[in-house]
């Protein structure tokens, strides 16, 4: 498997992305040296994409990293309907593509330069590694992070969007990263990958732990377990952040009423919608959209 090895610091860091679509026929664009890496996701459909001599068919739920210094071209036309997001991004620290594995995590052996580096505060730089080309573990998971990257787009010259940007983007980078892990765990991530859409898809409606068991032919307890595995939390947990960054997108691009936004995004009561978000980020709707507004 090829992979790109980044040395950091400094992590490679976010540009720009979006979401494109290509109809029956439509063929990726030629570029050569183009000076950015360029992740390619597809949603559905499939992308036919060369790389100089390598050739790749991205399907549903793959990633493909393009180079910034190689020549990229489509090699045949979309067989159906293809949707895709896109993600720039680049690095000034040194990178280099590899088939060889990083070691284990482990003991690192003593390294007296090392030592002498760390205590006298030099930057001490260690290498990272993710996949060029991969099926994704946790696709939904990556959908999520690119949705919300997109969000943010809308309120670029935000410092605190930028920031927020860049953390989501190395969360990007760890499932990319993840992805190369053994399949195993492959069950259990489809799962909670399942369990996600499911509510991403539902959110507005009213939904119990049992009836998503009903729907996904699982058992309550083994999803929630897989959530809590590969998300970090609950499925009403998962379900109730979802509901609060559809909510912090309306108030940012709409004038709707709190009442009217609590409504769309799936509370009964604006008070209830408004104590939860007011818990979950720290400050009440109507400043949210003032800060953001104004800021």
């Amino acid at each position: 498997m090829n992979r790109l090895q980044f040395t950091v610091p400094p992590l490679p860091h976010y540009m720009l992305c979006g979401l494109s679509s290509y109809g029956p026929g439509g063929r990726h664009v030629s570029r050569r040296n183009v000076g950015v890496f360029d992740l390619l996701v597809v949603r559905e459909g499939c992308l036919y994409v060369g790389e100089e001599e390598q050739t790749y068919e991205i399907g549903e739920g793959c990633a493909l990293i393009l180079r910034p210094d190689s020549h990229h071209y489509g090699t045949k036309g979309c067989d159906v309907h293809t949707s895709y997001y896109w993600l720039h991004f680049q690095t000034t620290g040194s990178w280099t593509l590899t088939d060889d594995e990083l070691p284990r995590s482990g003991p690192e052996p003593y390294d007296e330069k090392r030592m002498q580096a760390l205590w006298s505060y030099a930057t001490h730089t260690f290498q990272i590694q993710v996949p060029q080309f991969v099926r994704l573990l946790h696709p939904g998971k990556v959908d999520e992070l690119i949705d919300q990257l997109i969000q943010l787009n809308h309120s670029f010259y935000s410092g605190s969007a930028k920031w927020n940007q860049q953390a989501l983007f190395q969360e990007v980078l760890r499932q990319l990263s993840a992805s190369m892990a053994p399949a195993e765990s492959a069950p259990a991530a489809a799962c909670a990958d399942q369990a996600a859409a499911y509510m991403r898809k539902h959110y507005r409606e009213s939904i119990t732990a049992q009836e998503l068991g009903e729907r996904l032919n699982f058992h309550p307890v083994y999803i929630a377990r897989c959530m809590q595995r590969y998300y970090g939390c609950a499925p009403m947990e998962y379900l109730m952040h979802h509901r609060i960054e559809q909510a912090k997108l309306l108030l940012l691009q709409t004038d709707h009423t709190i009442a009217r936004i609590a409504e769309e995004v799936g509370f009964n009561q604006a008070a209830y919608f408004t104590s939860c978000f007011t818990k979950a980020e720290g400050i009440s709707p109507r400043k949210y959209r003032q800060r953001f507004s104004y800021g």
